[in-house]
């Protein structure tokens, strides 16, 4: 069943693909929201609404979806076990079908340790391969969970997380593998620094045919100075951040510049290999640097089907 997503319709005719985020504020403000919807719909095909990203409160990633809609701006629903039951995610499920809302992204979601409730109950009532099953059963067999039938459509394009880099790297492919299986029509990545070795999980990736099952977006996250290259390499589990990249940042006159350089050549790399049918450009709190990336990567303007 066709979801009516304009991301859909872009990875199944074969385009590449442009995406990314557009986090909410800490607020109540639609400006935030308004402003980065502004600054992106010209060079990305959908936008993804965090939620409560990092473990950090934040307006609802639903409410910012509505916001870009209203904007003509694709947007890319995002949630988390972490804060729901299965009635809750369901609920909000429906809610964002009524609303033409038409790409979710299943999520297990940061740990509540790491964000500013540390002490909330996590919630965690079904996994993200489970949530994945759930949605497909909504759109597929209009079935709830427990095999209740669905008055109307639920038309999701269904999205999921991959991280390439985490240990043990042998088993990645094994859980996108299941993530796939369940139900997933496309994968946003971890944020990719270490090409080689995304290149290597890619031929994992192709030796068990899933990059024919799915769509593979490549996660990209611009850096903006040398403490974050260093933070990222340090203190981020999952991520791999080799060191000369860091030397990169720290030997560059304009790290800006350098993190934007490292960014565009590797999107350039990424669009070569066999299997990436997109990227998706995680500028945190740096917005305004992804029209300037597309650009450079030759990947303006984007494609109308």
């Amino acid at each position: 069943m066709k979801s009516g997503s304009n991301l859909e319709r872009i990875l199944e005719s074969g385009q590449f693909a442009v995406t990314a985020e557009a986090g909410p504020p800490k607020g109540t403000s639609p400006k935030v929201i308004q402003r980065k919807g502004e600054l992106l719909k010209l060079c990305c095909d959908a936008l993804n609404v965090t939620d409560n990203q990092t473990a950090i409160v934040r307006m609802s990633s639903i409410s910012g979806c509505v916001l870009l809609k209203e904007q003509g701006v694709e947007p890319v629903l995002q949630m988390v076990v972490r804060d729901r039951n299965r009635l809750g995610l369901q609920s909000d499920l429906l809610g964002a079908a009524a609303l033409g809302i038409r790409n979710v992204l299943c999520l297990s979601g940061d740990h509540q340790r790491f964000g500013n409730h540390p002490t909330a109950k996590g919630v965690y009532d079904i996994d993200s391969i489970q949530f994945i099953q759930m949605v497909k059963a909504m759109r597929d067999e209009h079935q709830f969970i427990n095999g209740e039938e669905i008055s109307g459509d639920a038309p999701f394009f269904i999205g999921a997380a991959a991280n390439p880099f985490a240990d043990p790297f042998e088993f990645r492919v094994t859980r996108l593998a299941k993530k796939v299986n369940a139900g997933a029509d496309f994968i946003q990545t971890q944020g990719i620094f270490d090409v080689p070795k995304f290149v290597r999980w890619m031929e994992m990736v192709r030796d068990r045919g899933l990059h024919q099952k799915t769509h593979i977006i490549a996660g990209l996250i611009p850096m903006k100075s040398v403490g974050m290259a260093r933070y990222m390499r340090n203190n981020v589990p999952g991520l791999s951040v080799p060191k000369e990249l860091v030397d990169q940042m720290a030997d560059s006159k304009d790290p800006k510049e350098e993190g934007v350089k490292i960014c565009v050549e590797a999107i350039e790399q990424l669009t070569e290999v066999e299997g990436v049918h997109g990227v998706h450009i995680m500028a945190v709190a740096w917005e305004d640097i992804v029209p300037r990336i597309v650009e450079e990567a030759g990947l303006m303007p984007r494609p109308v089907v």
